[in-house]
């Protein structure tokens, strides 16, 4: 039987991406001297947020994600992060694998708003792995399924999510509309003579604060 372990040991963003893209290093060992044929990897990725702390501005972002502070005692849960799958090709002893981990910047995404509130620092991650392991050894092939209590943590640079998100989305982000609510935004933009959105939620900014647009 075999005995794997798991590490993350890099993350960097992919740059040539159809959609943003954090593509993750994991190291995979094997102790017990079986050939892995193959090994058909699932993972899923938490956000540990009580493994950091946050500064004032942080903590006022995070409002919206895990309620006043006083709270954070009960809300500061886990956060879902991304579910992804990866095939392994055999290998004795350990290997390194790329995983690549699509990303959101949807604000109805909890995740997302949690991200987008940090400044700096790190982000506490943690993978779960699941999957089957198909080894090789003087009986033919074998096959296992990969322990549910493996896993491994590793502290993500803000610095690198932002760079996925500015190669993505340079200086901006988006969220999501109904149709009739963007149809009435074209049409008031249209209305006033605005060139682009920003100016138009400038200006309904400015109109419910009192000030002419």
């Amino acid at each position: 039987m075999s005995e794997l372990s798991f590490a993350c040991v890099d993350a960097r963003p992919e740059r040539y991406g159809a959609a943003p893209t954090l593509l993750f290093t994991l190291r995979i060992g094997e102790s017990t001297g079986a050939r892995v044929h193959a090994l058909a990897l699932r993972c899923q990725l938490r956000i540990e947020p009580r493994g950091r702390h946050y500064a004032p501005a942080e903590t006022e972002l995070l409002n919206d994600v895990f309620g006043e502070p006083a709270r954070w005692g009960s809300t500061l849960q886990p956060l879902q992060f991304a579910q992804c799958s990866t095939l392994v090709a055999g290998f004795e002893g350990g290997t390194d694998v790329t995983l690549a981990v699509p990303v959101t910047y949807d604000f109805e995404v909890a995740s997302a708003k949690y991200l987008h509130a940090l400044d700096d620092g790190e982000v506490p991650l943690v993978f779960l792995f699941s999957g089957t392991v198909f080894t090789t050894g003087p009986g033919g092939l074998s096959v296992e399924q990969v322990p549910w209590h493996h896993e491994a943590r590793y502290r993500l640079p803000v610095a690198v999510w932002r760079e996925l998100m500015d190669l993505y989305f340079p200086g901006g982000g988006w969220i999501r509309l109904r149709r009739d609510t963007l149809s009435a935004l074209q049409n008031y933009r249209s209305s006033a003579g605005l060139t682009g959105w920003d100016e138009t939620l400038e200006a309904l900014l400015g109109e419910r604060a009192g000030v002419a647009p």
